[in-house]
């Protein structure tokens, strides 16, 4: 059982910047790959970025690439997403999310992102 708690969001001009945080319980943080998703009213969660357990393979959706980054501290049981140079587009409610198997297993409450132009 993992939980996990977002914090970081905010409200930023378009062109700024946010690093998001996601805590995890547990002692088992390490074995999980993780990532980060999006949501809008009225539109689907979105995959954002995800990590693998280790650290060492990233993947983002590409409206991002160039100006997001995932990381994670094993040893603080925390991933990071930083974004750099946001857009209105970016604005939604961001959940990290923790996969063990096949599928995110594991959700936070989310944090709200919001871009003003």
């Amino acid at each position: 059982q993992v939980q996990l708690v977002e914090s970081g969001g905010g409200l930023v001009q378009a062109g700024g910047s946010l690093r998001l945080s996601c805590a995890a319980s547990g002692r088992t943080f390490s074995s999980y790959d993780m990532g980060w998703f999006r949501q809008v009213p009225g539109k689907e969660r979105e995959f954002v970025a995800a990590i693998t357990w280790s650290g060492g393979a990233t993947y983002f959706t590409n409206s991002v690439k160039g100006r997001f980054t995932i990381s994670r501290d094993n040893a603080k049981n925390t991933v990071y997403l930083q974004m750099n140079s946001l857009k209105p587009e970016d604005t939604g409610v961001y959940y990290c999310a923790a996969k063990h198997t096949a599928s995110y297993d594991f959700w936070g409450q989310g944090t709200q992102v919001t871009v003003s132009s």
